[in-house]
This record gives structure tokens, sequence and C-alpha cells, in this order.
């Protein structure tokens, strides 16, 4: 069987299927797609809109949301226009370059969001167990300071799953059978030896995740810890109800995402379109859900938003 060599002068150009078994259904998939996508972007801009115009809202806890947007269109952007065109014109090939390069900005958006998730639970805590000294210890400047770190970790992480999958020699079988350039996927269907790329891409899964998620965790243990030492129930729900919208989006963006990475490992019996609409999914429902939970749970940039969409 004859292979070729993805550093090869001669790249090669795959097929995104789209959503194997569900081929005649595509257009009507497009229309819940398509939609999500929409929402998401508007949702999303229209924070950033709000907060860049108003001054009473250049603070950390908006400029962290402000962070989360770019990431949520950035996310969403990187799959959508493509599986769109799968689904409404056929256009299924994809060259090399933009396989690799799709594959290093999904993940790379990933990861920073997920670091922004942490910074968010970190600012939470400071506001509730430290709220004299939060203005000292969570300013503009520091928090641009831990969104660049955010940053060069998830280049860091993410720049060698591309370059790994460079070297991998892939055989007669160029068909990608999912709407995007999903690395376990394309990993798949190689012809050379993958266990490199399998143990990478699980233990960044496990640093990112498992890291993140414990530092979260910690940072709600000392929160709870500390609203238990509250007398008044009023209080109580007070200082709840604050990390209320935060608590939401951390679960709509770690839930999907933990949901189909262990139906793509563990979920062998589980059918190849289940996998793809999952993994769809999850880059489609937290951007759109996001600017939502926010919008309804922060009164101060619900009010600033009406102001702005109540115009006449």
């Amino acid at each position: 069987m004859e292979a070729f060599n993805l550093t090869s002068s001669d790249l090669p150009t795959f097929i995104l299927n789209g959503i194997p078994g569900l081929e005649a259904a595509h257009i009507w998939i497009s229309i819940p797609f398509s939609m999500s996508y929409i929402i998401s972007l508007l949702g999303n801009f229209i924070i950033l809109f709000v907060v860049a115009r108003e001054q009473t809202l250049h603070k950390p806890m908006y400029l962290l949301l402000c962070m989360l947007a770019l990431t949520d269109i950035g996310m969403s952007t990187c799959v959508m226009p493509k599986a769109l065109c799968i689904f409404w014109f056929s256009f299924k090939g994809i060259t090399l370059d933009g396989c690799l390069t799709q594959m290093f900005f999904l993940y790379f958006f990933s990861t920073m969001q997920s670091s922004i998730l942490v910074t968010m639970a970190f600012d939470r805590y400071v506001a509730i167990c430290d709220p004299l000294r939060y203005a000292t210890i969570l300013t503009n400047a520091r928090i641009a300071k831990l969104g660049l770190v955010g940053l060069i970790r998830a280049v860091l992480l993410i720049l060698p799953v591309p370059l790994l999958l460079q070297r991998l020699p892939f055989c007669t079988n160029r068909v990608i059978p999912h709407t995007y350039c999903e690395h376990i996927t394309v990993v798949k269907i190689s012809c050379g030896d993958i266990t490199v790329n399998r143990t990478y891409s699980m233990g960044i899964t496990f640093v990112i995740i498992g890291l993140d998620l414990t530092l979260i965790g910690l940072s709600y243990g000392l929160i709870i810890r500390a609203v238990l030492r509250i007398s008044s129930k009023k209080a109580h729900q007070k200082a709840l109800n604050t990390c209320t919208a935060h608590i939401c989006v951390m679960l709509m963006t770690y839930t999907p995402f933990l949901f189909s990475a262990l139906t793509h490992r563990l979920g062998e019996g589980i059918a190849s379109h289940v996998h793809i609409l999952l993994a769809n999914l999850y880059l489609l429902v937290p951007p759109m859900i996001n600017p939502i939970i926010y919008g309804v749970k922060t009164k101060e940039l619900r009010d600033k938003v009406g102001k702005y969409t109540c115009r006449t």
C-alpha cells in the first residue's frame, strides 16, 4: 500500500466527510448549527461592544468576560464556516495546511478558555474571601498578565500537536469522518505509528483539564468554607449569587467536553455520528449560552446591554 508523508512537497488534500450516516440530513442539521453560530456571534460581539463602550465596565470581571467571549468566537469560527460549507455545498476538501491550522487554533482557543475559567474562579475567590483587598490584588494590569500567561501556555502545549501530526505517513485513506480536523480522528486514519501522538494528546488533556479543574475546585472549596462561616443567610445568598454565572458557564463548558472525550476513548459501541454531533455541540452550545448566562445573571452588564438594545 502506497503511503505519503505529510512533510513531502506533494501535500495531500483530505476529505471532511461531515456526519457519516446522516448525509441525507445535512441540510436539516445545518439549520440549528447555523442558528446557534449566529446567536453565539451576536451575543459575544454585543458583550465586547458594550464593555468596550462603557467605562464603568472596565473592571477585572468584565475584562475576563471579554476574554471568554473572544475564545468563544474563536472556537466556533474555527469549525462552523467549514462545517456549513460541507452541509450546504458539499465542499469537503481541506488542504494539509488548512487542516493543521484549524486543529491548532481550535485547541489553542479551548486551552485559553480553560485558563480564563481558572482565572474567573480566582476572581470570585478574592471577591468573596478577601473583598477588602480585591481592588489591589486583581487590577486590570494583573488580569492582562494572567491572560498573557494563559496565551503562552496554550501555544506551548498545543503547538506540538500539529507538528507531531506532520511527521505521520498516510496511506490511501484520506477521508476524515468528521466535520472538522479533530486530532484523534485524523490520527486514526494514519498508517504509521501513532503512539506518540495519542500519548501526547492524552497527556495534555490530563494536564489542562485535570490541573484546571483542580484549581477551580480548590477555589470553590475555599469559597464554600468562607460562606459557611458567615452567619447571615442573606449574606450567604448574596455571596453565592456572585458565583452562579461562573458555575453555570463552567458546567456548560466542561461537561460536554468531558462527555465527548470519554465517548471517543471509552465508548467504542457508540455510533460515529453520535461522537461527531457531541463534538460539534461542545463547540456550539457554550459559546451560544455563555453570553445569555452572564447577561441574565449580571445586573450591571444586563443594564448596560439594555441601554443599547432598547434604544429607538
